[in-house]
């Protein structure tokens, strides 16, 4: 994932954790970032796709966790905004006739989804909660 996808929504999910009895406006969670409402608001929708937060809209909305932070393990955040493999992405257009070629995207699928799976088993051990405890 080459981009700062992650690390926005796992901003957000963390202030979120932080205030669990307050409905946070995408712009006060966008003076945190320092980012544009627009993009806090684009990743809320996939979160909130992904089941992991709540949303109301109007004068008093704003978002909340869906479940606990202790309920919510870090790689249900990675999943829900993985957009590319961790390695990268594979040329489109090898090559046939090379010895290489040929065969290189089957085996980059596969390195890829090992490769991707560690990842997820690793962020799968920790909780929402056990990263904001690393906050004051």
């Amino acid at each position: 994932m080459n981009n700062t996808r992650f690390a926005t929504a796992i901003h957000i999910m963390t202030l979120l954790a932080k205030s669990p009895q307050e409905w946070l406006t995408s712009e006060w969670m966008a003076g945190s970032i320092n980012i544009n409402p627009v993009m806090v608001r684009k990743e809320l929708s996939v979160l909130r796709e992904a089941g992991l937060i709540i949303s109301r809209q109007g004068k008093e909305g704003g978002s909340q966790l869906a479940r606990s932070a202790d309920e919510i393990s870090i790689s249900e955040i990675y999943k829900a905004v993985k957009n590319t493999e961790v390695l990268g992405k594979k040329n489109n257009n090898p090559n046939p006739a090379c010895s290489v070629g040929k065969e290189i995207n089957d085996h980059l699928n596969h390195l890829f989804e090992e490769t991707d799976q560690l990842v997820s088993r690793f962020l799968g051990d920790k909780s929402l909660q056990e990263f904001c405890d690393q906050f004051e």
